[in-house]
């Protein structure tokens, strides 16, 4: 009798070490914290990085424009298209094609 409890014992001891192990691999492999998360994290984080730097050449191209604008720096050119943009003006000598 003694000899058929110490084997359960141990099968049991042997199943939670194996139902542990299975859990914390899932754990490592798919969840939160997992490797697939990270992969996605990475991704997103790459995908982001992507964005902010086309975001920030669109602020540097604005802030050209807008100190092109300005009253200390006038391009005429600039303000020529800007009216013409604006208002629909037109010069004399030009021919609208729609």
């Amino acid at each position: 009798m003694r000899r058929n409890s110490s084997v359960w014992g141990s099968l049991a001891v042997i199943s939670l070490a194996f139902f542990l192990g299975a859990y914390f691999t899932y754990a490592a492999i798919q969840g939160d914290y997992g490797l697939f998360r990270r992969a996605e994290i990475e991704a997103q984080s790459a995908d982001l990085r992507q964005r902010l730097a086309q975001i920030e050449a669109d602020v540097a191209r604005m802030e050209i424009l807008t100190r092109r604008l300005s009253d200390d720096f006038l391009d005429l050119d600039l303000l020529d298209e800007q009216a013409r943009d604006v208002l629909g003006l037109l010069r004399a000598d030009e021919i609208v094609i729609r």
